[in-house]
């Protein structure tokens, strides 16, 4: 839901499973001296992808069982940068599925200096690689998600998220 609130902080995300867990390596640095933004994509789409895995949605999944998940839309809110050597790790929220698509929030985490950087939503698709488009997630897989979805409903901050995207 949108809403007025703040984004939750970082003591109240880290103890939530981390993923992608790194520093800021020199090559991510831009012109201006801290990570460049084409990069918070990618640091957060493969925690993304490592908090998939438990659900049944593991990296091999196209080549294993002929389903992947595409991104259909983002939103990104740049909250405070990282810099060369910074470490960083990634949180994930699930906030709900639909017959063919599920929405999360990714929190991108500064461990160095203990803040939240960024943070960004996401809807993603389930595609049946044989044709490359939408199906129904895989029973086990929505059963998966439904779960994880109601644990998160139970985090003690709300979810902020963008108010740009939501399931259809």
């Amino acid at each position: 839901m949108t809403s007025t609130a703040k984004h939750p902080s970082y003591d109240q995300l880290k103890d939530l499973p981390a993923y992608a867990e790194q520093p800021v390596p020199i090559a991510f640095e831009d012109n201006n001296g801290h990570l460049n933004v084409r990069h918070y994509l990618g640091i957060g789409s493969e925690g993304l992808d490592e908090s998939l895995v438990d659900l049944g949605i593991p990296v091999d999944w196209p080549i294993k069982a002929g389903h992947a998940c595409f991104a259909a839309e983002h939103h990104v809110t740049y909250l405070r940068e990282l810099r060369t050597g910074d470490r960083m790790s990634v949180r994930v929220r699930l906030l709900g599925r639909s017959e063919r698509a599920a929405h999360a929030l990714v929190y991108i985490l500064d461990d160095t200096h203990q803040q939240l950087s960024a943070v960004f939503e996401e809807i993603f698709l389930h595609i049946d690689l044989s044709d490359r488009r939408t199906a129904p997630w895989p029973a086990d897989v929505a059963a998966a998600i439904d779960a994880r979805v109601t644990e998160h409903e139970g985090l003690p901050f709300e979810a902020v998220t963008s108010g740009s995207m939501a399931l259809r």
